[in-house]
Order: C-alpha cells, then sequence, then structure tokens
C-alpha cells in the first residue's frame, strides 16, 4: 500500500483577477479521513474541482501547481478522469436521476446485463440488464451504510436523506474507488442519520477508503476525521492531527481575526422591550437558503444581525418575508399578520428590502440614478407627482432629481450625473444607490442583505456608517444579513446565528468572537452559553 493516495502540490487557482487558491500543499493516506474547514469563499469548493476535474476548472484556464493520486500525475480533463481513477465525489446537489429507482441510481453506467438472443443480430449494445443482480448489487451497498432503503423507490419519492445515503451508495459501489470526496453531506441529515453515516465513513476508512470530509460541522470532524486542514482566504492556514487540537483553535483558524481593539464592536444599548416583528415556525422554500421552522422576535427600534455560513438559510429570511420566495408559517408586523407570498402587502406596510441580488432584483440597470431611486416610493407611496393643469397626476421630475441629488451627496456615490445609467456603475455605489431607493421609502423596517458584498474597503465603511446613522436618527429597525460576523459586531445591537434554517443562538455583538464561531459550526455546546 502506498504511503501516499492523493498528493497537491503548489496548487494555485485564479478566476480572471480573482486569485481563489495560492500554494496550497496536502497529502492524503490510504484509509485516512481528512477534514476540510474554513469559511464561506474560503476556497474549499475550487479545491475539490480541481481534485475532482471538474468542466469549470479546465474552461478557465486550468490550475497551477500539481495533483499526484495513486502515484500518477494526474490532471484531469472531467469527472469521468478521476471516476475512472479511482476518486468519487458526492456533491451539495444531488446528481441522481429523478425518474430512475435507488437501484438503477446505484449502478448508473455499470449495470449488470444477461445475454439477449437479440445480440447475434445486433452485437452487445443489445444486452439486457439484469435486474435482480442489479438490485442485489444496489442492496449490498446500502446495506454497507446500515440503511434501510428500498431499491424499488423512485428518486422524486425519496425523502431527502434517503437520497443522500443513495448518492453514497452509488460512489461506494464502484470497485476502484480509494478516494471519496463528500461535500456537507450531514447538512440534509437528522442527528441521528449522521451519525449513522459518521459510522459508515469509518467503516469504509477500515476497509482502506480516503475520505475527503466537507462539513461546517466542527463537532463531527472532531469525532471522525483523522486531520484537519483549515483554508482561509485561498490559504491554507494549518493542517493538524484532530488528538492535537480542539473545537477552539480550529475555529480560531477558520476565523483568523481576533478583535484588537473594543471599539470595532458596537457597543450594546438598553434593550428594547417592545417587538415590531414576530416570526412564527416560518418556512421559506429558497433554493440553497431554505428556512425551516424558524421563530424569531425582532424588537422595535434595534439593528439586528442575521449570520452564519453559506447556504444555512440566513439570506432565505427577509427573502421569504418580503414575498420573493414561496414562504409559509405566521410573521406579524406591529400585531397584524403579513401576508407572505404577497410582495405589495409588506411594502404597503412599510417594511423595505435592499437584496442581495442587486443586479438581479435590487436595480433597474438601464434606468438612471434618480429613476432608479425614486420608482419604489412612485409605485408604493403615490410620491413624486405633481398636478398639472388641475387633473393630471403627472411625475415631478424636478423633486425626482433633488432627491437623488441629495443621496448622491450623502452616500457619495460616485457617478458623472444623477442621469446617468445604474449599469454604469461600480458594484460599491451601486449598493448605495439600492440605499438611497430604501431611504427614501422611509420604511419603519429595513431588510439589508450582504450590504457590502463585493465592494471596497472604503465603501464598505460608508454603507455601514450610514445604516448606523439612519437608525440612530430615524428609529427605523434594521435587519442586516452577512456573511462576515465582524460587520455584523459592529454595527448590531443583537446577532441571531442561523444554522440549518433555524436560530441556533442569539448573542450581543461583544460576545467572544469563538462563540460566534462555535455556532456557526453547529458546536452544541454553544446553546448553553
Amino acid at each position: 500500500m502506498k504511503e501516499v493516495l492523493l498528493k497537491i502540490e503548489n496548487l494555485s487557482k485564479t478566476f480572471g483577477e480573482n486569485v481563489v487558491l495560492k500554494d496550497i500543499n496536502l497529502e492524503v493516506k490510504p484509509g485516512e479521513i481528512v477534514g476540510l474547514v474554513g469559511e464561506n469563499g474560503a476556497g474549499k469548493s475550487t479545491l475539490m474541482k480541481c481534485i475532482f476535474g471538474m468542466p469549470v476548472i479546465l474552461e478557465t484556464g486550468g490550475f497551477g501547481g500539481k495533483i499526484y493520486f495513486d502515484g500518477n500525475e494526474a490532471n484531469f480533463k472531467s469527472p469521468f478522469d478521476a471516476l475512472a481513477a479511482g476518486i468519487g465525489m458526492v456533491h451539495q446537489e444531488f446528481s441522481l436521476i429523478p425518474g430512475f429507482k435507488a437501484s438503477e441510481n446505484v449502478v448508473l453506467n455499470r449495470e449488470s446485463t444477461v445475454k439477449s438472443f437479440l445480440e447475434g443480430f445486433f452485437g452487445s449494445r443489445i444486452k439486457a440488464i439484469d435486474k435482480k443482480h442489479v438490485e442485489s448489487r444496489a442492496n449490498d451497498a446500502l446495506s454497507t451504510l446500515g440503511v434501510d432503503i428500498d431499491v424499488n423507490t423512485v428518486v422524486t419519492e425519496m425523502p431527502v436523506a434517503h437520497k443522500q445515503f443513495t448518492e453514497i451508495a452509488r460512489e461506494i459501489e464502484r470497485e476502484n474507488t480509494k478516494l471519496l470526496v463528500l461535500d456537507e453531506p450531514t447538512a440534509v441529515l437528522t442527528e441521528e442519520e449522521a451519525k449513522m453515516l459518521l459510522d459508515t465513513m469509518k467503516a469504509l476508512s477500515k476497509k482502506g477508503i480516503a475520505m475527503l470530509f466537507i462539513t461546517h460541522r466542527l463537532d463531527e470532524i472532531m469525532s471522525v476525521c483523522d486531520k484537519v486542514v483549515v483554508l482561509r482566504d485561498g490559504t491554507l492556514i494549518n493542517s493538524a492531527a484532530t488528538q492535537d487540537t480542539n473545537v477552539n483553535q480550529v475555529t480560531e483558524w477558520m476565523i483568523g481575526r481576533k478583535i484588537e481593539n473594543s471599539s470595532a464592536v458596537k457597543e450594546v444599548k438598553e434593550q428594547a422591550v417592545e417587538t415590531i416583528i414576530s416570526i412564527k415556525n416560518l418556512w421559506v422554500d429558497m433554493p440553497g437558503e431554505s428556512v425551516k421552522n424558524l421563530s424569531l422576535d425582532i424588537k422595535k427600534g434595534e439593528i439586528l444581525g442575521l449570520g452564519g455560513m453559506a447556504g444555512q438559510g440566513k439570506i432565505g429570511i427577509a427573502n421569504g418575508i418580503m414575498g420573493l420566495y414561496d414562504a409559509k408559517g405566521k410573521v406579524e408586523f406591529k400585531g397584524e399578520e403579513i401576508k407572505l407570498n404577497d410582495p405589495a402587502d409588506p411594502l404597503k406596510k412599510g417594511l423595505f428590502f435592499v437584496s442581495e441580488d442587486r443586479k438581479g432584483v435590487g436595480l433597474l440597470l438601464e434606468s438612471s440614478i434618480e429613476d432608479n431611486i425614486a420608482y419604489p416610493a412612485i409605485q408604493i407611496k403615490g410620491e413624486f407627482f405633481k398636478k398639472r393643469f388641475g387633473i393630471f397626476n403627472l411625475v415631478d421630475t424636478d423633486a425626482v432629481r433633488e432627491n437623488a441629488k441629495e443621496y448622491v451627496e450623502k452616500l457619495e456615490i460616485r457617478c458623472t450625473s444623477e442621469k446617468q445609467k445604474a449599469q454604469e456603475l461600480s458594484g460599491g455605489n451601486q449598493q448605495k444607490v439600492c440605499l438611497a431607493k430604501a431611504f427614501t421609502m422611509n420604511p419603519e423596517v429595513l431588510f439589508v442583505s450582504e450590504p457590502t458584498r463585493g465592494i471596497d474597503v472604503g465603501a464598505k465603511k460608508l454603507v455601514l456608517d450610514t445604516l448606523k446613522r439612519y437608525n440612530r436618527e430615524k428609529g427605523t429597525t434594521i435587519i442586516i444579513t452577512s456573511s462576515e460576523i465582524e460587520e455584523l459586531r459592529s454595527v448590531c445591537d443583537r446577532i441571531a446565528i442561523i444554522t440549518e434554517g433555524k436560530v441556533e443562538g442569539i448573542l450581543p455583538p461583544t460576545a467572544d468572537v469563538l462563540e460566534f464561531g462555535k455556532m456557526m459550526m453547529g458546536v452544541k455546546e454553544a446553546k448553553d452559553d
């Protein structure tokens, strides 16, 4: 048996000018389970795509450095090359064929066949599938995982957990699988199902199958992995045997930030007692950000942060309440129920949303800055109109322009004039236009999602300072969703961490950064803190 199964030397990857991986060096031995952790955008998924030969890597110029697998240099042109070499991958998004049975998915492209009398006429292509043997093979693979799944069940009729186990069974059923890449395999599983999968991973490890295990749950890393590897900003920060480290240390490596001066954290103001929004049992069907039976009270006049890892549901909350994605449950605003799945209702009641998707949802790209800023107030509140000839209501273009000039100055929107098209602005200035639009609406409650994503440091500070000032001067309740915990700690009165579609816990901004990290990673002891 070779001492090293997978060896990565000085691996680098760029997308255009964006460097996403920098000189990664990593070794995985046969039968070794290596946990891979890192915050959103750390480079985990890109690293896996390089190893598995995903087309996006080749299409964007390939990668720098070298990958060796099973003693040979590997530069796979497609996932089929990786599969042939002995690498299996279980993706976050299911890759099963919906109309096929579990058995058919497990042995896909490797079906057992029997001879057909037509074979003499048409050749081997006419061989018949041996259904009994296919079912037997699928049963063997699934029983290895310790789960009881009827192999004749069609994928569309399966619960999510069974789909996940079917994906894994497909990979281990391949005779030559030497390395399994598992991308968040327990994210859709219950605690008991996750434990079953971790036990299976240990059993596979004993058979010599190595695993790269991506998960946001550090408890799982510590319980099943031989080694933990931490990525941050595309760089391999640390690699350590799990027996030589602990959850706190790994969390610190991941986050990589210690507050050097307390002024970076907002001082907690006297806690508001009046609830302005009450969320009960909210479900939101937003792809990749679903919310599951979430309950949360938002206090009048506070700045509440919604934090958590990518795909855990934080983005879905505002999108569901504001009617952009299907939702169910109960949301009350000042004691009055908001109509879910009706975008007009929350807007009329005094709520507004600055979306994380500023190009797709937030802006009319072909329209001018001044029109973008005034548009919602014109459409929803009937503002910026004046009477002509005592009869006709026409848009007061002078008022629209003056309003835009005020916000161009206040928010330092860099533009040629307020008539410049929104699509011609930089990302940071587009975000400022979205905020100007929200402020023009003068809402009682403002949801702002990823307010500083993709903008430079100077613009970030201005955006966050503006939100704090607006909250202070107007008393507006602001809910900020952000992937940056330090950002939330600098502006929020309370921060709710969303994990697996629910509120994992609520902390003040002054809490230790490790407590935030533990909650984000689903470490159970954090609930009692």
